[in-house]
């Protein structure tokens, strides 16, 4: 959405402004779009010629190298989203939002633009879907994760690991509906107790210290240990 919706927009406000972008082209970039015969006997093409290639290919291409963009920083947002600075979703997905315009911009990926009028309302776009694009990821996110809360009855006796992760004392994102490896890792001198499960969280086996828990919503998940006697 967000790298489609910047080349949309790109394409409609060269179009819109077609003449001061063709002049644009014939006389900035005359070494690329004249009719004349370039050194070694190549024809470079007319501004019209140019005006297509960026609209049929330049476009489309900087839209598709800005998707893998998107998608690396919506990673980082998916595995690291407890650590993203932030308090709130929204917040959240804002910033990461910023990072990747940042570097759409750092390499080159905002847009085509040529002229002063296309070069301002390009930038006042690009910073509004922007902001857009952060709002609608962190919204998005929360739409299709739940969140667990991991508590253990003494974290000095017995830690609660996830997934190979120490999660104790952690409030934790899983995808809905995902199933996830649980572990007891129990001092020498404690005894597993069981597990307690609130929520929308289910278990497979609450006695045993592994077994496997499925998030269907939003829960909590307490571990249960005593000193060995």
């Amino acid at each position: 959405m967000y790298v489609g919706g910047l080349a949309l927009f790109n394409v409609a406000v060269l179009y819109a402004f077609k003449p001061e972008t063709i002049t644009a082209l014939s006389t900035t970039f005359s070494q690329y779009c004249t009719n004349s015969t370039a050194t070694g006997g190549v024809i470079t093409g007319t501004p019209q010629d140019c005006f297509d290639t960026i609209v049929t290919i330049s476009i489309p291409t900087v839209a598709f190298l800005g998707l893998f963009v998107s998608l690396f920083f919506s990673g980082i947002l998916g595995t690291s989203y407890e650590r993203i600075p932030g308090k709130s979703r929204v917040i959240k997905g804002e910033l990461m939002a910023v990072i990747v315009g940042f570097c759409l911009l750092l390499i080159g990926l905002s847009g085509a633009y040529f002229t002063y009028n296309t070069a301002i309302i390009m930038n006042v776009f690009f910073v509004g879907w922007t902001a857009v694009f952060g709002f609608l990821l962190g919204r998005l996110y929360t739409r299709y994760t739940r969140t667990v809360n991991f508590q253990s009855q003494d974290p000095s006796l017995l830690k609660i690991i996830v997934d190979g992760k120490d999660r104790t004392g952690r409030e934790s994102t899983f995808a809905t509906t995902s199933t996830h490896r649980l572990r007891a890792q129990v001092a020498e001198d404690a005894s597993f107790k069981g597990w307690q499960a609130v929520g929308e969280i289910t278990l497979e086996d609450t006695r045993s210290f592994e077994t496997t828990m499925e998030v269907k919503g939003n829960g909590a998940l307490n571990a249960l240990v005593g000193k060995k006697y």
